[in-house]
């Protein structure tokens, strides 16, 4: 720091969102702002010139390159804010100057050539009524009736009444004065774009989307010059590609700490070329590497092992705990190669992936596949009917028969617990004198629609389709979640998945097999048994010892994870303290902690410069109420936010074994899936077909920098999402046959018109409040045989069920 500077405590006064990032200090008689992330001066300018600096908008300021991307955004929309304000009142004083004509004539305050009357009125406007066009005055100052009778009057401006609402300004534009409304002529402009460009409607979904409008909109009348095709292609590239390495660069410095999980992603494209995406997954987020044509070495696991050992070496063996694949045999055969010569690093299949083969596996039951065929041909009929399917959300207030999952079988049993939440209101539908008198109820599918809905046998078998696939569908979403890292929850999910199964179904071992088929190879994975473990919620819930196998891959994890022969011992000597909660692991707190606090409640965690850590547990105000947290620079300590999760638990209570506390925030910050890497692809697409080196390089960077964008998007939590519509063409691919009008059908559409469609509501209140599919896993973990898994025997009778069902 430079001499003289004195560090001066901001006051609560202090409201600007910029002044969390920074630090104030006086120097003499004169204030001084240092940005907390680049660690620049400013001697003059004020808080205003810091906003500037860190959204990255020209002016008095330079660039803040090391700015994280969602500070530069919070930064570039209070800018914007503060600029639209600042011309809104500016407006309206202008409007109100030039309409209070202090002469009181009764002549055109405008000059107007044409003899047309522009007069306005202020006018008062009842609280109780909408304001919209129908209360605009009459602009010739007359009623209709008198109309072309007699001379017309121009009017004049007349001041309203005290007792009115305030900014209720009409002018002669149909514009609101003082009021928030959608310019419908920049939402023509902005659609003409996305139509002439072939631009995928759902990239309003973007972040960056609003943002880029109010950057637009802040220019005022001058208009803004748009950036050029080489702008785009070269000085905007770079300088986006420079903020995507600043971003990541956070996340690689935490490698070390949290441990990290390389991610191999591969997919195939229509005309047979496939491809292969690396990506880094870490608490701090995930990272994309690179995409890689592996078309002439697919069927090579040695040119497989080869690629994969050059990204473990890239990422740094020291920090890679896992390699994440599918589970084809040729990557089994590459990882195990992997393995043998990187003896610290585990080869996972994917969860997700054999979840989804779970799932898959139990829709070719008869019986289930009977279900949903006809709960398909419910949902095609509803959604293939504008007059149907308006009426249908109006029954369920808005509420949507199908329900989008990750996967087609995740949406096949998705849609059929949702088909069972709102199975009263879809009866309420068929047997109500409005569906008697409308025409589709003379069609035979409209009586197929009836007699199903009316059975009670498609109900019985529905509920419990529901009751045998919803753990499972739980699991995917944790697998999959964004929240968290699932390697904590993976075993225990599958414990609750197979005793939820034995509780209800008596030939349970029909349903258990399918599972241990596909399940196979993570049964018994140390990684997912030593999440188990050591996630205090569920360890501390098992009465007696602990399973053998799971006390036996915590400790194949040590030997493969700790290469000190002396750590070793010392974590197998810590395990006795966790597992008798001694010292502070016994703390009445640390007991409250050990069930991840529910969403209300919140740890807010100081870290002191002296690396001490002060932990203070609350329960922050509904969410209707804005909370405001201390400032980082008000106390002088780095203020951290988080869910109290196992692996935090640890770092807050895992003081006293310390080589235990480590080894368990490496595993349980790990990922187990691939479903949550999943973005649009047509740009990888573009990269690969490019032939010419400089051009390829400069695509490479563009997917570089897309990929990570959308990766970055996909952690945040604190945008409101619109209601997702099952019959859009982006979610046709996981939509299938419960929206497609199946091939050769004959059934006359004419009727049909997508103009009379009800958008979407997305409305949930009819299903009830959300459960946290942590919380639903519960505690209690006593059932050994579930532990073990089907014995050879009982294998062999379950797949003959299986195949006599």
């Amino acid at each position: 720091m430079a001499s003289g500077l004195e560090p001066v405590p901001l006051t609560s006064q202090k409201h600007d969102p910029a002044w969390k990032h920074c630090q104030m200090f006086k120097n003499g008689d004169r204030v001084q702002l240092k940005c907390l992330y680049c660690g620049k001066i400013f001697k003059g300018g004020g808080i205003h010139r810091i906003k500037e600096h860190l959204a990255g908008q020209k002016g008095n300021a330079s660039t803040c390159l090391r700015v994280q991307p969602d500070v530069r955004l919070l930064m570039q929309e209070s800018l914007n804010c503060a600029v639209a304000k600042k011309r809104k009142k500016q407006k309206i004083a202008d409007e109100i100057t030039s309409f209070n004509d202090p002469s009181g004539s009764e002549t055109d305050p405008f000059g107007n050539k044409c003899g047309l009357n522009t007069g306005v009125e202020l006018i008062a406007v009842p609280e109780a009524v909408e304001l919209d066009s129908s209360l605009l005055i009459n602009q010739e100052g007359e009623s209709t009736s008198n109309k072309g009778v007699g001379r017309k009057k121009k009017g004049r401006v007349r001041k309203a009444s005290r007792s009115s609402i305030p900014n209720a300004l009409v002018v002669n534009d149909n514009t609101l004065v003082g009021s928030k409304k959608t310019n419908n002529h920049a939402s023509m402009a902005i659609s003409r774009f996305f139509y002439d460009v072939g631009i995928p409607l759902d990239a309003v979904k973007s972040m960056y989307f609003q943002a880029m409008v109010d950057a637009i909109a802040s220019q005022g009348e001058a208009g803004v010059v748009a950036p050029t095709y080489h702008d785009l292609r070269s000085s905007m590239l770079k300088n986006a590609l420079q903020e995507v390495r600043n971003d990541i660069d956070q996340c690689v410095g935490t490698w070390g700490k949290s441990g990290c999980s390389v991610l191999v992603d591969e997919w195939v494209l229509e005309k047979g070329r496939t491809l292969v995406n690396f990506l880094v997954f870490c608490p701090e987020g995930m990272t994309f590497l690179r995409s890689v044509d592996i078309s002439d070495i697919v069927d090579s696991p040695d040119s497989l092992y080869e690629l994969l050992k050059g990204v473990v070496e890239e990422v740094g063996i020291r920090n890679v705990l896992q390699v994440v694949t599918n589970i084809e045999e040729r990557y089994v055969i590459a990882a195990k190669r992997l393995t043998d010569d990187f003896p610290t690093v585990f080869w996972t299949p994917c969860a997700a992936h054999c979840i989804d083969l779970i799932l898959e596996d139990f829709k070719k039951l008869e019986w289930i596949n009977v279900i949903i065929e006809q709960a398909k041909s419910i949902s095609r009929f509803i959604y293939n009917h504008s007059v149907v399917l308006n009426m249908m959300r109006r029954y369920t207030f808005g509420v949507d028969l199908v329900d989008i999952g990750a996967t087609r079988a995740a949406t096949d049993f998705a849609t059929i617990k949702r088909m069972v939440n709102i199975k009263h209101n879809l009866q309420s539908m068929v047997t109500s004198e409005e569906w008697m008198e409308c025409s589709y109820s003379k069609k035979s599918e409209g009586f197929a629609m009836l007699d199903h809905i009316s059975s009670q046998s498609f109900w019985s078998s529905c509920i419990l389709i529901f009751r045998l696939t919803d753990p499972l569908l739980q699991l995917l979403r944790l697998v999959g979640s964004e929240k968290r890292p699932a390697m904590g929850y993976v075993y225990a999910g599958i414990y609750r998945a197979k005793e939820l199964i034995k509780k209800d179904q008596k030939d349970y071992l029909v349903y258990w097999n399918i599972i241990d088929h596909r399940w196979g190879k993570l049964q018994h994975h140390p990684l997912l048994a030593a999440g188990f473990y050591l996630n205090p919620k569920f360890f501390y819930s098992i009465k007696g010892d602990i399973h053998h196998q799971i006390r036996s891959s915590v400790y194949d994890c040590i030997e493969k994870l700790v290469s000190d022969p002396k750590i070793q011992d010392k974590i197998v000597k810590e395990t006795t303290s966790y597992h008798n909660a001694v010292g502070d692991f016994g703390r009445k707190i640390a007991i409250r902690a050990r069930d991840a606090l529910p969403p209300g409640k919140e740890l807010l965690q100081f870290r002191m410069s002296d690396s001490t850590l002060l932990t203070i547990a609350s329960t922050p105000s509904p969410l209707s109420e804005k909370v405001e947290h201390p400032s980082p620079s008000r106390y002088g300590i780095e203020f951290l936010y988080n869910l109290i999760l196992s692996d935090e638990w640890w770092s807050t209570y895992g003081g006293g074994c310390p080589n235990l506390a480590r080894l368990a925030i490496r595993i349980l910050s790990q990922t187990c899936s691939l479903i949550s890497c999943k973005t649009d692809r047509t740009t990888i697409q573009k990269m690969h077909d490019t032939k010419n080196y400089l051009e390829h390089q400069r695509l490479s960077d563009l997917v570089f920098v897309h990929y990570n964008s959308r990766l970055r998007q996909m952690v945040r939590k604190d945008r409101e999402q619109d209601a997702v519509d099952p019959i859009s063409f982006e979610n046709m691919g996981i939509v299938g046959d419960w929206v497609m009008v199946k091939e050769g059908c004959s059934e006359d559409f004419g009727s049909s018109n997508w103009m009379t469609v009800d958008p979407p509501m997305g409305n949930t209140m009819l299903l009830g409040p959300s459960t946290d599919d942590v919380e639903d896993l519960g505690a209690g973990f006593d059932d050994f045989e579930i532990f073990e898994g089907v014995k050879n025997g009982e294998e062999e009778n379950g797949e003959d069920n299986v195949v006599s069902q």
